[in-house]
């Protein structure tokens, strides 16, 4: 998979910027709020249609403008292919592909990605819903319907939720319809737990060894924190489990006016030597763990979809130590084109940069 170009019209700073993305290393320069994260991020939205900064595409729109637009053309599988985006004030959006309006179920199985910014490297000291939000975008990049059972769960939970705080003010309501919502939220919230479990399990497998070649001497594990559940289950056991413990749970979650049992309370926990990390790991070794994954990521979009995904690496080396910079940069499979951002050059060898396309970047534009 490569990107052959990249045109932004009204995005963010970008008022009209253009690049060229025909190599496999693509290094932007440029001081901070200049707009170079701005670039990566639209990159990432093609392939998600998220951003990673905001869940307001207004915001994505320049201040003076009425709508925002990508475009990119992208060789997949030695086929062209050609995406637009256009989003505007009035929240209406138009997804292209080759011309043609698409689907955002279609649009996002086009392009495949793997952020890494220096956000990430704050993930194991970052709340619970930082990193559920990690792994969900991660199992997303591999099954583009699986956003489709988050937004269903939401839905249903927030439905639930409406429903216990007008049970809780007396009015009269059908109480069966508390059965329905949790029948509900059970299949659909197992469903999410079973996906979450075993994707989890295959980024194990891959970080364990980058991790350990990193640290040399240090075990990585990596459990799903779920308050119902302990071993290894199947989707079966997972479903039986949940309905448990939400008729376990059904008189607080009266008292409480809100949904308490499901995959929106649930955790990821890292272990360093059976030692939980997000307690007594170090920085260094907490930072070691987020690259493990990272990379983990990456050969797992590969394996699964048999395209190499994108690398999008923000600011992070700045951040990283040599050690872990030499690392992360010979990790990177020449097949895997990688679009970097940094102040600038100084923390790449000459050789790295024999064959790295440069642009610089002031004020939205290239200079």
């Amino acid at each position: 998979m490569k990107l052959l170009n990249l045109k932004l019209t009204d995005y963010r700073n970008c008022k009209n910027l253009e690049l060229d993305f025909n190599s496999n290393k693509i290094l932007i320069i440029g001081k901070n709020a200049q707009g170079k994260t701005n670039i990566l991020e639209s990159i990432y939205f093609l392939s998600t249609l998220k951003s990673p900064r905001t869940s307001n595409n207004i915001e994505l729109i320049k201040f003076d403008a009425e709508k925002f637009s990508i475009e990119s053309d992208v060789i997949k599988s030695d086929t062209d292919i050609s995406l637009q985006y256009t989003y505007t004030k009035e929240k209406t959006r138009e997804l292209k592909i080759n011309g043609v309006k698409s689907r955002p179920k279609d649009f996002k199985s086009v392009l495949k990605t793997v952020l890494f910014s220096t956000s990430d490297l704050l993930l194991l000291r970052g709340n619970p819903s930082d990193r559920r939000d990690w792994l969900d975008r991660a199992i997303s990049q591999v099954y583009p319907a699986y956003d489709d059972r988050l937004s269903k769960y939401d839905k249903i939970r927030i439905q639930k939720n409406n429903f216990l705080k007008e049970l809780v003010k007396g009015i009269q309501l059908d109480e069966t319809l508390l059965e329905v919502y949790n029948e509900q939220l059970a299949i659909t919230g197992s469903n999410i737990i079973y996906l979450r479990k075993k994707f989890l399990k295959e980024i194990e497998r891959i970080a364990k060894e980058k991790h350990r070649i990193i640290s040399e001497t240090e075990d990585l594990r990596i459990d799903y924190d779920c308050s119902f559940l302990s071993d290894e289950v199947e989707l079966e056991e997972i479903l039986s489990k949940f309905k448990a413990s939400l008729e376990e749970r059904k008189i607080e979650e009266i008292r409480r006016c809100q949904a308490c049992v499901g995959p929106h309370r649930d955790d990821i926990q890292f272990f360093i030597n059976n030692n939980e990390a997000t307690k007594f790991a170090s920085q260094g070794q907490q930072r070691t763990i987020v690259l493990a994954l990272k990379l983990s990521e990456l050969d797992i979009i590969t394996e699964k979809t048999g395209d190499e995904p994108i690398l999008l690496l923000d600011d992070v080396l700045a951040e990283l130590d040599d050690i872990r910079q030499n690392y992360l940069l010979k990790s990177i499979n020449d097949k895997t084109q990688t679009v970097i951002t940094s102040v600038d050059t100084i923390l790449f060898e000459e050789e790295f940069l024999k064959d790295v396309k440069i642009y610089k970047i002031e004020n939205g534009n290239l200079i």
